[in-house]
C-alpha cells in the first residue's frame, strides 16, 4: 500500500492559508492537507502530538514571531517549503541551501516546481536544517527585517538616463520578449526585466500579474466584467491594446488580491 504524503500548511492569513491549501490540492489531488493557525504556540503543541508530516509551507513571519522560533521548538522532521513576501535577494541564501521557498502572491508555476524539487529529495531530515547554524541566522535575520519594494527603475533615454517612479506605472505588459512599461499618462518604456522578476520586486498589494504578458497596478484599474470559460476581463486606464483577461485559476486570488 502506498503511503499518502502529508503536507501542513502554517500561515498566519486565512485567506492566504486557504487559496495555498486549493492550490496544493490541485496539483496533488491525492495528498493530505492541513491547514495549522498561524501562529507558534498552537502549531508546536500539534506538532508535539501529532506524526510529522512529510512537507510544511511555512509563512516566515508568524502571528506571534518568526519561523525561526517555531523551527526551534518544534523541531519538526518534515522538508520545508518557506512562504515569503521577501525579495529574491534576501530569500536566495534558502535556495543555495536546497531549502526552498515561494514568493507571496504564490503562483501555480512555482508552487508546482517547489512540489517537484520536494519529491525529487527522497531523502531529506530536517536534522540538517537544525544543524546548519548559517541558515538558522539568515533566517532569523529576514524575520526581522522590513520589506522593501522596488520603488523606480532607471531608464535609458534618448540622450539622458532618468528615473521613472513605481508609483507612475498603470501596468506592464510583455511582447517580443520585451518588457514594457505604461505610465498613468500612457507613455511607454522598456523595462529591463521579466514579469517573472517583476513579480518578486513589486509590493504584491499594489501589482497583480493577470496573466503571462500583463501585470496590473490595482490603481489603474476600472471595471471588471465576466468573460468566457469562467475567466473575467479587466478594463484599465490608458486603455491597453489588447484584452486583458484573468484566467480561471487566478480568479480566486484576483478577488482576494481586489479586496486585501
Amino acid at each position: 500500500m502506498i503511503s499518502t504524503t502529508k503536507a501542513v500548511i502554517i500561515e498566519d492569513e486565512i485567506p492566504a492559508a486557504r487559496l495555498l491549501k486549493s492550490m496544493v490540492e490541485a496539483i496533488r489531488p491525492s495528498w493530505e492537507v492541513v491547514v495549522l493557525p498561524g501562529n507558534i504556540e498552537e502549531s508546536v503543541e500539534w506538532f508535539n502530538s501529532n506524526p510529522h508530516p512529510d512537507i510544511i509551507f511555512l509563512d516566515i513571519q508568524l502571528s506571534d514571531g518568526n519561523s525561526f522560533m517555531f523551527i526551534e521548538q518544534a523541531k519538526p522532521e518534515s522538508m520545508i517549503v518557506f512562504t515569503t513576501a521577501y525579495d529574491e535577494y534576501a530569500v536566495r541564501a534558502f535556495s543555495l541551501n536546497s531549502i526552498d521557498y515561494l514568493l507571496k502572491p504564490i503562483h501555480k508555476e512555482r508552487l508546482q516546481d517547489a512540489i517537484v524539487k520536494f519529491e525529487n529529495l527522497t531523502s531529506r531530515y530536517i536534522k540538517d536544517f537544525n544543524e546548519n547554524s548559517q541558515m538558522l541566522e539568515v533566517l532569523q535575520s529576514l524575520s526581522n527585517t522590513e520589506k522593501r519594494y522596488r520603488t523606480r527603475f532607471l531608464i535609458s533615454g534618448v540622450d539622458r538616463l532618468f528615473t521613472l517612479q513605481v508609483n507612475d506605472i498603470a501596468y506592464f505588459y510583455s511582447e517580443n520578449k520585451e518588457t514594457f512599461a505604461v505610465t498613468t499618462s500612457g507613455k511607454e518604456y522598456i523595462i529591463d526585466l521579466s514579469l517573472d522578476k517583476l513579480s518578486e520586486q513589486l509590493d504584491p498589494d499594489r501589482f497583480f500579474r493577470a496573466n503571462r504578458q500583463t501585470m496590473v497596478s490595482i490603481d489603474a484599474i476600472q471595471k471588471i466584467e465576466p468573460y468566457f470559460q469562467n475567466r473575467v476581463s479587466v478594463a484599465v486606464q490608458p486603455p491597453f491594446k489588447n484584452k486583458i483577461l484573468v484566467s480561471k485559476e487566478k480568479i480566486t486570488a484576483f478577488k482576494l488580491w481586489l479586496n486585501y
